[in-house]
């Protein structure tokens, strides 16, 4: 892509990496609805002694981690590029920021500690396929039973199918990696809009929270 920058939209940005100007086309917006869906679904659950505790995977600028601690989560945003980083510490609406960590590590690298909500926005689909079986076992993993996923995955006819690096799924597929949980909100996107040049990208994708089924209950030793 080509052209005069200061006509880009934010997907213009993410086309090409540059997540430098995909962070300053989306500073200022409100939280993505699928974390906003899943935080309602807690808080329609009760309140609980101890802040619960979240992963803000692929953080970018701090929208979602923002949100996370103004409704008194504990969290651990993640990003991989140190930009995002400067800029989520930055932020002038933080709120309880003693409850806030950061780390900078790719999908594949980095540590994801226990939490009771995964949040990704529009982040996984930029994990390389040849990683991406293996950070969705560390997600399963790091969930806690009866917690949640938040997140979007990108359609196989998405434009973006085409980009070398990019992760994207059949609605078969993304529905196997839910098997083990329970879908509690699901909206498939899939419309055409022009981009900053006038080419036409076609939308196709998943927003998804899911909540992680608890397992049996272990058997007591007589």
């Amino acid at each position: 892509m080509s052209g005069d920058r200061s006509k880009w939209q934010a997907a213009d940005y993410a086309a090409v990496a540059d997540w430098p100007g995909y962070f300053a086309a989306v500073s200022g917006k409100p939280a993505r609805e699928t974390l906003v869906a899943a935080l309602d679904a807690f808080d329609a659950e009760g309140p609980t002694r101890f802040p619960r505790a979240a992963v803000d995977l692929g953080a970018g600028e701090g929208r979602d981690t923002a949100e996370l601690l103004r409704r008194g989560w504990r969290v651990e945003a993640i990003d991989a590029h140190p930009d995002a980083i400067k800029r989520i510490w930055a932020r002038t609406d933080l709120v309880n920021t003693d409850r806030l960590r950061t780390s900078a590590g790719t999908y594949e690298e980095c540590f994801v500690p226990p939490c009771d909500l995964l949040n990704a926005s529009f982040s996984l689909p930029f994990c390389h396929p040849a990683y991406y079986a293996a950070v969705w076992r560390k997600i399963e993993g790091a969930v806690r039973a009866g917690g949640r996923f938040a997140g979007q995955f990108f359609g196989d006819r998405d434009t973006w199918a085409s980009i070398e690096g990019r992760s994207h799924h059949t609605e078969e597929q993304v529905r196997a990696l839910l098997a083990d949980w329970s879908v509690e909100y699901w909206r498939m996107e899939e419309s055409d809009k022009p981009d900053a040049m006038g080419n036409v990208k076609h939308w196709h994708l998943f927003h998804v929270v899911a909540r992680k089924t608890p397992g049996p209950t272990p058997r007591k030793t007589p």
